[in-house]
């Protein structure tokens, strides 16, 4: 009986892991060539990219995605993309008030008669939001509400590896090829977009919602539009954010080439940077610290052993 009861239990496991394996799931995100710079205990930022990374966000993202907890005095403080040893204080650094001065915000006190008063941003503000509130987030984007990205690298990744990082990488150049997308009619008489796969042991058809995006990045279960092989479900999901990142879309201000690539390694090293803005000063202090301690340690064992040296334990 105990056998039976454990055979049952190996099936049933066997089982969750083939629908789990036919629901497909998402594509292991993939870091850049050569990996992350600031991966690892003693990497470092590539603050050149952070500030370009910073131009994608502010022109391609802000538009639908905010940034809560950060303050655009955040990007004129030491270990900020825009740092600049000649303002201190990031509060006097022109750049950081020039990009603080572009946005308008509502300012927290109305005026006399108790009307709201929207003015420029200052550098002590915290980033404009795009929406006032949740309700108008989601009727802008057709239900599904932007998820705030000040913290999206640590969501979706672990410690300091490049994990979440790679994730944004990943996703923002994960979209299948326009070319791709085919339209044809559906059972209902509605047009519908459609994705053939004809790839290893993926092959059929993979419908596409209308106002939903497909890419294997995305978790998710697409098995309910699949049109093919149940037990070779193509890996990701479907999002309500389209396509962002085209050649081109960005002038970067140091001339660097605007490639789909390039854009979506600089925001991904902004919203990682964005992640922990003091991450740079906490790592150059690490190492001297680690030394430090590993020098007392030793100091301190021999000063143990001379103090105690002629007493029995």
């Amino acid at each position: 009986m105990k056998l039976l009861r454990t055979l049952i239990v190996g099936l049933g496991a066997a089982s969750l892991v083939l629908s789990a394996h036919a629901a497909g799931g998402s594509k292991k995100a993939k870091a850049p060539e050569g990996g992350w710079a600031f991966a690892g205990p003693l990497g470092e930022l590539e603050m050149d990219s952070v500030a370009r990374g910073y131009q994608v966000y502010r022109e391609v993202c802000a538009a639908c995605h905010g940034m809560k907890l950060l303050s655009y005095r955040n990007l004129g403080e030491k270990g900020g993309p825009f740092y600049d040893p000649k303002y201190p204080n990031a509060n006097d650094n022109p750049l950081v008030k020039a990009f603080a001065a572009e946005d308008e915000i509502l300012d927290p006190n109305p005026d006399e008669n108790g009307d709201p008063v929207y003015r420029p941003a200052r550098p002590s503000d915290p980033f404009r939001y795009p929406y006032a509130n949740e309700q108008l987030g989601r009727a802008a984007n057709g239900g599904a509400y932007p998820p705030d990205l000040s913290v999206i690298t640590k969501a979706r990744g672990k410690g300091n590896d490049g994990d979440g990082a790679s994730y944004v990488y990943s996703l923002l150049k994960g979209y299948p090829d326009p070319d791709t997308i085919k339209t044809r009619e559906g059972e209902d008489g509605q047009r519908v977009n459609y994705i053939k796969f004809d790839k290893g042991d993926t092959h059929g058809t993979l419908i596409q919602p209308i106002g939903q995006y497909y890419n294997p990045y995305m978790a998710g279960d697409s098995t309910a539009q699949w049109e093919g092989d149940p037990r070779h479900v193509p890996y990701g999901g479907f999002l309500a954010m389209a396509p962002q990142l085209t050649d081109g879309r960005v002038e970067y201000m140091d001339g660097t080439e605007a490639t789909v690539q390039q854009m979506a390694y600089d925001v991904a090293q902004f919203l990682h940077w964005a992640g922990d803005p003091k991450q740079s000063q906490r790592k150059t202090l690490g190492l001297p610290t680690m030394i430090y301690l590993l020098l007392l340690a030793v100091l301190l064992w021999f000063s143990y052993k001379r103090i105690w040296r002629n007493v029995k334990h």
